[in-house]
């Protein structure tokens, strides 16, 4: 692991261990986090508490992939599980969710909810989001739940996004992006649960590396803000047919 992927890491597994203890995750801890971030998003679903309560996400990428059953749906940085449980919901007995995460506590965390909850069409793997280790074109939708902006190298991740996705395939994300007049003091500046996220691009350059990767029918919308200058977003994609 690079420096960042590690500091990352070793967050969000310490997270998950306190979850798996049945503490807190300690994650949402910034002033107003909790009415921006986590499962304030997921309102009219039904989720178990203790999933709920390990939501870290910034939106809810179910509301924009428009998932339909048989398809097969991976999660990158699936954390607890929460996206993983409702997308195998969606797609039924015939579909497939996938969860991946490189922390093995949170898939062990993961894990758990879905036996928990009875899931059967549910499994979680190992892995980065750089190198998803699934064969060329295996899944119909690719979701995520501000994820994206804490990887080091995000051109890695929409080449290999497009790579595991069929023709035809859908991106439907969930991401924080910085704002166009972000400065560096200011990204060092980050506070509560975005301080992790000073590599967050800005709406322009997401759309470009997106297309760069091959990708069609590309849509970014800014939805609300999280932190100074930074701002949730959800972000639709393609692969040609």
């Amino acid at each position: 692991m690079n420096p960042d992927r590690d500091a990352v890491h070793d967050r969000y597994a310490a997270a998950a261990r306190r979850a798996l203890a049945g503490e807190g995750t300690g994650l949402l801890s910034g002033d107003g986090d909790a009415e921006r971030l986590g499962a304030v998003h997921y309102a009219g679903e039904e989720i178990p508490a203790e999933v709920g309560a390990t939501s870290l996400g910034c939106g809810n990428p179910l509301a924009v992939a428009e998932l339909r059953p048989g398809e097969t749906v991976l999660d990158l940085g699936s954390g607890g599980g929460l996206d993983v449980l409702l997308s195998a919901r969606r797609v039924g007995p015939a579909g497939r969710a996938i969860g991946l995460d490189m922390t093995d506590d949170m898939l062990t965390l993961a894990r758990r909810h879905a036996e928990r909850a009875g899931v059967s069409n549910a499994e979680f793997v190992r892995g980065t989001i750089e190198r998803i280790p699934l064969p060329d074109a295996s899944v119909d939708v690719v979701i995520s739940n501000c994820v994206i902006a804490l990887s080091p190298d995000k051109p890695a991740v929409f080449a290999e996004i497009a790579r595991v996705l069929r023709p035809g395939g859908r991106l439907g994300i969930t991401d924080i992006l910085a704002g166009d007049t972000l400065t560096d003091a200011e990204r060092a500046a980050r506070t509560g649960a975005v301080e992790c996220l000073g590599g967050a691009l800005t709406a322009d350059r997401y759309r470009a590396l997106l297309r760069d990767a091959g990708f069609v029918g590309v849509d970014v919308r800014l939805t609300h803000e999280v932190g100074d200058k930074l701002h949730s977003a959800i972000i639709r994609a393609a692969t040609p047919v």
